[in-house]
């Protein structure tokens, strides 16, 4: 592949704006997506994948988290 000439404009990965600091990517799903992969931001206010370079950022009206709250939320059939 040839480099990329200096003025090339590359897009920013996407962000993506969540309600609560533990999140899961899939990178999209389908025949394109990767792994499927849990995240936590820690002290932090984002996290971003290593897999798709998504962006991960915490809302301004975060929710309360508990054990049962599923940051991968898909119908079963995605499974």
């Amino acid at each position: 592949m040839p480099p990329r000439h200096i003025t090339a404009i590359i897009p920013p990965p996407e962000q993506i704006v969540v309600a609560a600091k533990r999140v899961a990517c899939d990178g999209g799903g389908g025949a394109l997506g990767h792994p499927l992969v849990y995240m936590d931001m820690g002290d932090g206010n984002f996290v971003e994948c290593a897999y798709c370079d998504r962006r991960f950022v915490l809302s301004d009206h975060p929710v309360p988290e508990n054990e049962y709250l599923d940051p991968a939320a898909r119908p079963p059939e995605a499974h």
